[in-house]
């Protein structure tokens, strides 16, 4: 049963430490949200401390128009 709180506190430190690095590269600042930001912020967070060696999750969303 220890093993699992353990792996618990390590994914708890790796998603704290992801969304560090979304703070720090203003993730949260911007007003105007789109699926491409929300995309990008939540992969940083996942990506954890990999931030920190180089990764740069972005994500890219072309959703269809409405038709008319």
């Amino acid at each position: 049963m220890r093993g699992g709180s353990i792996s618990g506190v390590i994914v708890l430190i790796w998603l704290v430490i992801g969304l560090v690095a979304a703070v720090q590269r203003g993730y949260f600042e911007r007003d105007d949200t789109n699926c491409a930001h929300a995309g990008t912020t939540i992969v940083t967070v996942i990506a954890g401390p990999l931030n920190y060696i180089g990764v740069n999750p972005q994500i890219d969303c072309d959703l269809p128009e409405p038709s008319e």
